[in-house]
C-alpha cells in the first residue's frame, strides 16, 4: 500500500490513465423495451433493415405531377385524377394529369414534382398554375432519412428520447442494452447526522450521501445505499463486504486517511487491496482505490466540495467504462477570464465558475468567491469547472480552459 501522507503528488493525466486502465465494463446485456431504454447504454449497434421513408413521399400539401406534361407558356391547366391522403396507397399518375397529394403521402409512379398548393388555382375544371417546378421539388426520396444497412445507432452511446425515437422509426421495439452499473456506498462518521434529525452543534448533516446518490443516479447507475454505518471496525467491515457482494463498484466518502480511527481504510487493508493516491489537484488531493473480493472500490476526500469535483473527475470515468461506454477525457473549452488568478499553486486547480456576459456583452467565464472546499454553495452557483494548470496565474482577459459540468452526465 503506498500511504497518502508520504507519496508524491502525482499527476492529474498520470492518475487518470492508471484509474481507467484496468477497468473493463460489466458486461451483462438485457433486451429493453424501448419505453424503458431512456438513459440506458448501448450494448451493439444498430443497423436500419428497412428504407426511411420507404417510399417517395411528398414533403407538402399540393399536387403531384409529372413536368415532362407541362406546356410551354407561362401558365399550365391540369385535370385532377386521384386524391392521395397520407397512408394510403397511390395509383400510377394518369399521363397529362396532375394528383392531389398530402404531406407524408406516397408520390405516385410517373409523378417527379409536387406543387404546393399555395401555388395554384382549383376549379371545377381542374387547376392551373404558373410555378414550373423542377423534378424533384417537394419530394422526399425512398431512403432520405435512413438508408437500409445504415448504422443508426453505435454501440456505448447513452441512449436518449431521440435515439429510442429513430430505433422506433426502423420497426425496432427493443433494445440491447448493458445493465446499469451497481455502485455500493455508505458512510461513517459520528459527526454525521441525516438531514430531518435534530443537529447539535458539534455534529453536520451529511450532505455527501445525497450528492453522490444525485450524481449516481444521473448517470444512470442503480444504486445499493447502506446509509450511515457505525463508527467502529467491525461494522465497517459489515458494511464493506455487504456492499461488494452486491455491486460493481463502491464509493465512500472520507475514512481513507491515515489516522487510527480511519476505519475504512483499515477495513479495505484488512479485506481486500487499497492504493492511497494524493494527487496533484485542488481541491481532492486524496483519493484512494482498490478491490473488495474483486469488487471496485473507491474512497474519496469527505470535504463536500471535493466529493463533487473528484466524482466528476475520477469516479465518472470509471462508471462510463462500466457501462460500456467509450469514455474520452472531457474537452476543454476556451474562454475568456473575467476575473484574476494572481496566486500559482503546485497542483492543477478546479475552480467553480459559470459564464456570464461581462459589460460589454462578450461572454466570459466569473468564479465563486470562495473556493474553500467546504463551500458546496459554490457547485450550486456554478456551471462548470475552470481548470487552471500547475503554477499558473490568471489575469482577467486571458483565455482559460472550462469544464462545463454538463459534459460529465451526458
Amino acid at each position: 500500500m503506498t500511504r497518502c501522507d508520504n507519496s508524491p503528488l502525482l499527476a492529474y493525466d498520470e492518475a487518470l490513465r492508471q484509474l481507467t486502465a484496468g477497468i473493463l465494463p460489466t458486461g451483462r446485456i438485457v433486451e429493453q423495451p424501448l419505453r424503458q431504454a431512456l438513459g440506458a447504454v448501448l450494448a451493439y449497434s444498430i443497423e436500419a433493415d428497412i428504407d426511411v421513408p420507404g417510399c417517395a413521399m411528398s414533403s407538402m400539401d399540393g399536387y403531384a405531377i409529372n413536368t415532362s406534361d407541362l406546356a410551354a407558356g407561362d401558365s399550365t391547366r391540369l385535370p385532377v385524377s386521384q386524391r392521395i391522403p397520407a397512408g394510403a396507397a397511390a395509383e400510377p399518375l394518369e399521363a397529362g394529369s396532375a394528383a392531389r397529394i398530402f404531406t407524408g403521402a406516397p408520390v405516385p409512379q410517373g409523378a417527379d414534382a409536387v406543387i404546393m398548393q399555395e401555388q395554384v388555382k382549383v376549379d371545377d375544371n381542374g387547376i392551373s398554375f404558373s410555378a414550373r417546378p423542377p423534378s424533384g421539388d417537394n419530394i422526399r426520396p425512398a431512403g432520405n432519412d435512413i438508408k437500409r444497412g445504415a448504422t443508426i445507432l453505435q454501440q456505448g452511446c447513452r441512449l436518449r428520447a431521440q435515439d429510442i425515437g429513430l430505433a422506433a422509426s426502423v420497426g425496432r421495439q427493443s433494445l440491447p442494452v448493458y445493465e446499469p452499473v451497481r455502485v455500493g456506498m455508505f458512510f461513517t462518521g459520528d459527526e454525521l447526522v441525516e438531514p430531518g434529525q435534530s443537529l447539535a452543534k458539534h455534529k453536520i448533516y451529511d450532505s455527501n450521501r445525497y450528492t453522490l446518490h444525485g450524481l449516481l443516479s444521473a448517470m444512470g447507475c442503480e444504486i445499493v445505499d447502506l446509509g450511515l454505518v457505525g463508527d467502529t471496525l467491525e461494522e465497517t467491515k459489515t458494511a464493506m463486504l455487504s456492499a461488494s457482494t452486491q455491486a460493481d463498484l463502491v464509493v465512500t466518502s472520507g475514512g481513507v486517511s491515515v489516522g487510527e480511527e480511519d476505519y475504512v481504510r483499515i477495513a479495505i487493508e484488512k479485506l481486500g487491496k487499497l492504493r492511497m493516491w494524493r494527487i496533484g489537484i485542488k481541491p481532492g488531493k486524496p483519493l484512494a482505490y482498490g478491490q473488495i473480493n474483486g469488487t471496485a472500490f473507491m474512497g474519496l476526500p469527505g470535504n463536500p466540495v471535493s466529493v463533487f469535483a473528484t466524482f466528476c473527475l475520477f469516479v465518472n470515468p470509471v462508471i462510463q467504462i462500466m457501462q460500456g461506454r467509450p469514455w474520452r477525457k472531457p474537452v476543454a473549452v476556451p474562454v475568456t477570464a473575467g476575473f484574476d488568478w494572481p496566486k500559482p499553486d503546485s497542483r492543477r486547480e478546479f475552480l467553480r465558475a459559470r459564464l456570464v456576459a461581462d459589460a460589454g456583452q462578450q461572454t466570459v467565464a466569473e468564479i465563486y468567491p470562495n473556493q474553500d472546499s467546504g463551500v458546496l454553495t459554490s457547485t450550486v452557483w456554478a456551471d462548470g469547472f475552470v481548470e487552471i494548470a500547475e503554477n499558473q496565474t490568471v489575469t482577467q482577459g486571458d483565455t482559460v480552459d472550462y469544464l462545463p459540468f454538463a459534459q460529465f452526465f451526458s
